[in-house]
């Protein structure tokens, strides 16, 4: 994949990690999520995937191995699907958009190629094409369309703008919501994603550089995705996964669809069960001036029940960072995974850099989620009353 021209900007910092080949920053990671959240500013995402799914069988097929209902979506309109294992592990997430012709799938970019081959080998004798085209198109983000009409004309291949608009903003119809509603920052979150060809970001980075809109880098949009609870694959996603420990069922699933690999585990842990871990945003104490980054552990402490005079408190692990920033309002925020049974109002700690950083916690999936559907208890044979 050739180098992004976004990258010769002046002020480009190129980024690391699981962004690493888009830009970071141009200077004011700041600004730019303030410019970015007012809906000036489009962000670089030509490091991301680009699956195309052609032919008369694309949108039932895909409805068969997906979790989302698929075969409903009109040319137009934007889903998000999750393709899981067996046991209902997450292994892929696509944002998927239909133009009438073709369904078009963005993916995080090292998921191209194995999904694609992974498709191609379920094709059996439907009439569906699957092809990675990561090489020909890119993908341009923002919060507004009048930011993404003022870098490059939206692509139109069969008469349809390729806008991904995210559904994370609200519980999209067939989705289930652990999060409690008051005060859910998804509404704020007004995510687009445009496929465009890649030849394309050259105008897109000429715009910039002519003042006709501004930049973002990936820095500000991961604060923003951060601050709205939005779960990224690249970032929330280990190999022990379900949706239900990140609260994904609310844009992802339709539960109202069967037949798909992992759809048992889905429903199970839904109706019977509590999710084995869960999604917490973290406020980060910022004093010493250290950012957690993914993988750094999160620890709470306890005291025993007895202590002797001045024993310090029992460190457990509970979970880890997946992804942090510096948010324009917030201040310095994570989110991390936990086991389930953390208390709410445990002290956690984050062991970063040889550091211990302070960190409250804001439930995403709350603690005491459990099963959606009451189970009558049965009596027990052999007892009268």
């Amino acid at each position: 994949m050739t180098s992004s021209p976004f990258l010769a900007i002046p002020g480009a910092v190129v980024a690391e990690g699981v962004d690493a080949g888009v830009v970071g920053h141009y200077g004011g990671p700041i600004v730019e999520q303030r410019k970015l959240e007012r809906g000036e500013a489009i962000v670089d995402l030509s490091n991301r995937g680009v699956v195309s799914v052609a032919g008369p069988d694309r949108r039932s097929w895909l409805h068969s191995m997906t979790s989302q209902a698929l075969d409903r979506v009109q040319p137009g309109e934007s889903a998000e699907a999750l393709f899981l294992g067996a046991s209902g592990r997450i292994e892929h997430a696509v944002h998927a958009i239909d133009d009438g012709e073709t369904t078009w799938l963005i993916v995080e970019g090292a998921e191209a190629e194995p999904l694609t081959a992974w498709l191609d080998r379920m094709r059996f004798m439907l009439r569906v094409e699957v092809a990675d085209r990561s090489s020909e198109f890119a993908v341009l983000g923002a919060m507004s369309v009048e930011a993404l009409d003022a870098a490059t004309a939206a692509f139109t291949p069969a008469g349809i703008a390729l806008n991904w608009v995210d559904p994370w903003t609200a519980l999209t119809p067939g989705g289930y919501q652990y999060a409690h509603e008051a005060g859910h920052p998804a509404s704020a979150w007004h995510w687009i994603e445009r496929i465009v060809p890649r030849d394309a970001l050259a105008d897109a980075a000429a715009a910039v550089e002519a003042g006709r809109v501004a930049a973002a880098g990936s820095l500000a949009a991961e604060a923003l995705r951060i601050a709205a609870w939005r779960p990224r694959l690249a970032t929330e996603v280990d190999e022990k996964s379900i949706p239900h420990e990140l609260d994904w069922l609310r844009s992802a699933v339709d539960l109202g669809k069967g037949c798909y690999r992992g759809q048992e585990t889905v429903a199970k842990v839904l109706n019977l069960g509590r999710p084995p871990r869960r999604l917490v945003l973290l406020h980060l104490d910022g004093s010493d001036t250290v950012l957690p980054v993914a993988g750094d552990a999160v620890v709470g402490e306890k005291l025993r029940p007895e202590p002797e005079p001045g024993a310090e408190p029992e460190r457990r692990p509970v979970g880890h960072v997946t992804s942090s920033a510096v948010h324009h309002e917030l201040g310095p925020i994570a989110l991390a995974v936990v086991k389930r049974q953390v208390p709410p109002d445990l002290t956690l700690i984050v062991e970063s850099h040889g550091i211990d950083v302070a960190a409250a916690q804001v439930e995403i999936v709350p603690a005491d989620s459990g099963a959606a559907v009451e189970v009558p208890r049965l009596p027990r044979l052999g007892v009268r009353k």
